[in-house]
Protein backbone atom coordinates (compact mmCIF):
# COMPACT_ATOMS: atom_id res chain seq x y z
CA UNK A 1 0.00 0.00 0.00
CA UNK A 2 1.38 3.61 -1.09
CA UNK A 3 1.68 6.01 1.58
CA UNK A 4 -0.58 9.63 0.54
CA UNK A 5 1.63 12.60 0.60
CA UNK A 6 0.30 16.03 1.84
CA UNK A 7 1.70 19.50 2.37
CA UNK A 8 0.03 22.10 4.62
CA UNK A 9 -3.18 21.87 2.46
CA UNK A 10 -3.90 19.09 0.98
CA UNK A 11 -3.42 15.02 1.05
CA UNK A 12 -2.48 13.76 -2.61
CA UNK A 13 -0.74 10.43 -4.37
CA UNK A 14 -0.17 11.88 -7.76
CA UNK A 15 2.19 9.00 -9.60
CA UNK A 16 3.47 9.16 -12.89
CA UNK A 17 5.26 7.55 -16.10
CA UNK A 18 7.75 9.17 -17.95
CA UNK A 19 9.06 7.49 -20.78
CA UNK A 20 12.18 9.35 -22.68
CA UNK A 21 13.23 8.47 -26.44
CA UNK A 22 17.15 9.01 -27.53
CA UNK A 23 17.00 11.49 -30.51
CA UNK A 24 16.65 9.29 -33.43
CA UNK A 25 16.26 6.12 -31.73
CA UNK A 26 19.58 5.26 -31.26
CA UNK A 27 21.39 3.10 -29.45
CA UNK A 28 23.52 4.56 -27.34
CA UNK A 29 21.90 3.83 -23.57
CA UNK A 30 24.02 1.39 -21.62
CA UNK A 31 24.43 0.94 -17.57
CA UNK A 32 26.67 3.74 -16.89
CA UNK A 33 24.84 6.30 -19.21
CA UNK A 34 21.87 5.70 -18.16
CA UNK A 35 22.89 5.64 -14.59
CA UNK A 36 24.38 8.96 -14.97
CA UNK A 37 21.07 9.93 -16.11
CA UNK A 38 19.55 8.73 -13.33
CA UNK A 39 22.00 10.89 -11.16
CA UNK A 40 21.04 14.16 -12.91
CA UNK A 41 17.07 13.40 -12.97
CA UNK A 42 17.66 12.87 -8.62
CA UNK A 43 19.45 16.07 -9.00
CA UNK A 44 17.21 18.14 -10.49
CA UNK A 45 13.99 16.61 -9.41
CA UNK A 46 13.36 18.31 -5.83
CA UNK A 47 13.13 22.01 -6.90
CA UNK A 48 10.24 20.60 -8.70
CA UNK A 49 8.82 18.37 -5.72
CA UNK A 50 9.51 15.33 -7.70
CA UNK A 51 10.44 11.99 -6.24
CA UNK A 52 11.96 9.39 -8.14
CA UNK A 53 10.45 6.27 -7.08
CA UNK A 54 11.77 3.63 -10.23
CA UNK A 55 13.93 3.40 -13.33
CA UNK A 56 14.91 1.45 -16.09
CA UNK A 57 16.75 1.44 -19.49
CA UNK A 58 16.52 -0.12 -22.80
CA UNK A 59 19.32 0.68 -25.76
CA UNK A 60 17.20 3.55 -26.83
CA UNK A 61 14.60 4.71 -24.26
CA UNK A 62 14.12 5.14 -20.42
CA UNK A 63 10.91 4.28 -18.12
CA UNK A 64 10.32 6.11 -15.19
CA UNK A 65 8.34 6.18 -12.09
CA UNK A 66 8.06 9.15 -9.94
CA UNK A 67 5.94 11.00 -7.48
CA UNK A 68 4.94 14.64 -7.68
CA UNK A 69 3.22 17.38 -5.64
CA UNK A 70 -0.03 19.34 -7.24
CA UNK A 71 2.11 22.39 -8.08
CA UNK A 72 4.97 20.40 -9.63
CA UNK A 73 5.12 22.03 -13.04
CA UNK A 74 5.62 18.86 -14.73
CA UNK A 75 6.18 20.35 -18.31
CA UNK A 76 8.81 22.60 -16.90
CA UNK A 77 10.69 20.17 -15.03
CA UNK A 78 11.00 17.28 -18.03
CA UNK A 79 12.12 20.05 -20.34
CA UNK A 80 14.73 21.03 -17.70
CA UNK A 81 15.85 17.53 -16.85
CA UNK A 82 16.05 16.69 -20.86
CA UNK A 83 17.95 19.90 -21.56
CA UNK A 84 20.55 19.60 -18.37
CA UNK A 85 20.91 15.75 -18.95
CA UNK A 86 21.64 16.33 -22.84
CA UNK A 87 24.03 18.67 -22.29
CA UNK A 88 25.66 16.97 -19.38
CA UNK A 89 25.65 13.28 -21.15
CA UNK A 90 27.14 14.28 -24.36
CA UNK A 91 30.27 16.53 -22.44
CA UNK A 92 31.01 13.50 -20.09
CA UNK A 93 30.45 10.47 -22.52
CA UNK A 94 32.03 12.00 -26.20
CA UNK A 95 31.78 8.92 -27.77
CA UNK A 96 27.44 9.42 -28.44
CA UNK A 97 28.59 12.23 -30.84
CA UNK A 98 29.46 9.09 -33.29
CA UNK A 99 25.69 8.52 -33.40
CA UNK A 100 24.29 11.85 -32.30
CA UNK A 101 25.99 14.69 -33.80
CA UNK A 102 23.37 17.75 -33.33
CA UNK A 103 23.07 18.57 -29.54
CA UNK A 104 20.10 17.23 -27.98
CA UNK A 105 20.71 13.52 -26.73
CA UNK A 106 16.67 13.36 -26.45
CA UNK A 107 13.79 13.42 -28.48
CA UNK A 108 11.58 16.42 -28.40
CA UNK A 109 9.11 14.58 -27.82
CA UNK A 110 8.02 12.52 -24.82
CA UNK A 111 5.76 10.11 -23.03
CA UNK A 112 3.52 11.00 -20.13
CA UNK A 113 0.93 8.63 -18.34
CA UNK A 114 -0.18 9.42 -14.61
CA UNK A 115 -0.58 6.08 -12.50
CA UNK A 116 -2.40 6.36 -9.14
CA UNK A 117 -2.53 4.64 -6.58
CA UNK A 118 -5.96 3.17 -7.08
CA UNK A 119 -7.62 1.13 -10.08
CA UNK A 120 -10.09 3.69 -12.17
CA UNK A 121 -13.07 1.11 -11.75
CA UNK A 122 -12.17 0.74 -8.16
CA UNK A 123 -12.70 4.67 -8.11
CA UNK A 124 -15.59 5.28 -10.37
CA UNK A 125 -17.30 2.42 -7.61
CA UNK A 126 -16.18 4.36 -4.82
CA UNK A 127 -17.78 7.59 -6.51
CA UNK A 128 -20.77 6.21 -7.56
CA UNK A 129 -21.63 4.56 -3.87
CA UNK A 130 -21.03 8.27 -2.21
CA UNK A 131 -23.85 9.23 -0.49
CA UNK A 132 -25.68 5.36 -0.26
CA UNK A 133 -26.18 4.36 3.11
CA UNK A 134 -23.07 3.11 4.93
CA UNK A 135 -24.18 -0.50 4.67
CA UNK A 136 -24.74 -1.02 1.25
CA UNK A 137 -22.03 -1.37 -1.43
CA UNK A 138 -19.87 1.22 0.40
CA UNK A 139 -15.48 1.07 -0.34
CA UNK A 140 -13.87 2.09 2.62
CA UNK A 141 -11.53 4.76 1.73
CA UNK A 142 -8.06 2.71 2.80
CA UNK A 143 -9.08 0.26 -0.29
CA UNK A 144 -8.47 3.01 -2.60
CA UNK A 145 -4.38 3.44 -2.50
CA UNK A 146 -4.07 -0.21 -3.04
Amino acid sequence: MRKLDNNAHSVFLLYYHLILVVKYRKKVLNDPISDRAREIFEYIAPKYHITLEEWNHDEDHVHIMFRAHPKSELSKFINAYKSASSRLIKKEYPEIRQKLWKEMFWSQSFCLLSAGGALIEVICQYIETQGEKKHERSIPVSDLSQ
